[in-house]
């Protein structure tokens, strides 16, 4: 590749963010709309970012059909803040929750769950390095759970939910940080929704938390007010200085979103983009998958060769080619091709054509 030149970029977060929404930021980035200053430097109480904020929220909640019962909080700590927050908010009557462990961030959730109640793993995949995602029903769940966690998809082992599981009158609680926006969903079948931004969203600093209303407010008596939701609920977010220049660009991709037509149009790219790379890895002498073919995610491909050192060599003679970030997590290693919202499907066309030559020259 020539140096200089952008590359196509497999991080799993922080990852790609869309040219376009980029572009925009830059050219606003020391004079927003001719106000005379960056977006970092204005007061998040004047009415510039007033609107800036109200605007992000209103088009989120265009986006993902959010119901007028259910709060959109743009908060700070990313997703490991949510492990705290979550157990110190909704277990509120009988300090019981059930969590679904299929990844290293529900099994470091429900860890840190334990600290404030009776945790119960209700099914775990970890025997299988949780390359499935395990069957539940609704009689799995204890009745007296004050809610049920799951992490929605799973950037490590590349593993989604194939269905919302039934937890019945439950709160259902979801970390959706690698899938927001990627797909459709159904808001109402979750009490809660939580996401870092830096994966479909924007830079790293922001995350989002979508709680129905009747969650709130009913935080344990320990709680740490910044813990609290229902101090960000009522203050709009802003009960402190807020990350006022995550939550800008949030801004500017829900809107490049709603110009390219909506989860729905981006749902389908990202089906076009994960069957190409899943196809050509299916039919490949040299590569294979890592977890079940029903479970696979959407946004994060995960592959070997079987041999650590040719999968070694494969990541560095990609980077040589402008296909960079695809080593695996350093927890299982192997390849990892993160196809977020923003990844073209040039890139992954890029990344099948070099595969496909690694192949030849590997086999």
């Amino acid at each position: 590749m020539v140096k200089g030149e952008r590359v196509f970029n497999f991080s799993a977060g922080p990852s790609v963010l869309p040219l376009e929404v980029m572009e925009k930021v830059a050219a606003e980035l020391t004079n927003y709309e001719g106000c005379g200053m960056s977006v970092m430097e204005m007061s998040h109480r004047g009415k510039i970012f007033d609107k800036i904020i109200k605007d992000a929220e209103a088009n989120l909640r265009k986006l993902m059909n959010i119901p007028d019962n259910y709060k959109v909080m743009f908060l700070q700590g990313g997703g490991t803040m949510q492990f705290s927050m979550v157990p110190l908010n909704f277990m509120q009557n009988n300090r019981k929750a059930d969590y679904i462990v299929t990844g290293s961030w529900a099994k470091k959730a429900a860890k840190e769950a334990k600290k404030y109640g009776d945790v119960k793993i209700v099914a775990s995949s970890e025997e299988s390095t949780f390359s499935y995602i395990p069957k539940v029903t609704r009689e799995d769940f204890r009745s007296d759970a004050d809610y049920v966690y799951i992490c929605l998809n799973n950037t490590i082992y590349g593993t989604k939910f194939p269905y919302i599981p039934d937890t019945g009158d439950i709160p259902l609680i979801a970390d959706m940080s690698s899938n927001i926006l990627s797909e459709e969903i159904d808001v109402t079948k979750f009490g809660a929704i939580i996401a870092g931004a830096q994966k479909n969203v924007g830079p790293a600093g922001a995350t989002i938390a979508i709680v129905r209303e009747d969650l709130i407010g009913h935080a344990h008596p320990m709680c740490p007010v910044y813990l609290d939701y229902k101090i960000h609920a009522d203050n709009g977010s802003m009960y402190n200085t807020p990350p006022c220049f995550a939550i800008y660009v949030a801004g500017e991709v829900f809107k490049y979103l709603l110009d390219m037509g909506g989860v729905k149009a981006i749902e389908e790219k990202n089906k076009r983009k994960a069957a190409k790379l899943y196809d050509y890895i299916d039919s490949s002498r040299l590569y294979k998958g890592c977890v079940e073919k029903e479970d696979r995610s959407l946004m994060n491909v995960v592959f070997v060769t079987g041999n650590p050192d040719l999968d070694k060599k494969f990541i560095a003679e990609a980077a040589e080619e402008g296909l960079v970030s695809l080593a695996g997590h350093r927890s299982i290693g192997g390849m990892r091709a993160s196809i977020y919202n923003a990844m073209p499907e040039e890139g992954v066309d890029a990344l099948i054509s070099f595969m496909k030559k690694f192949e030849e020259n590997n086999i």
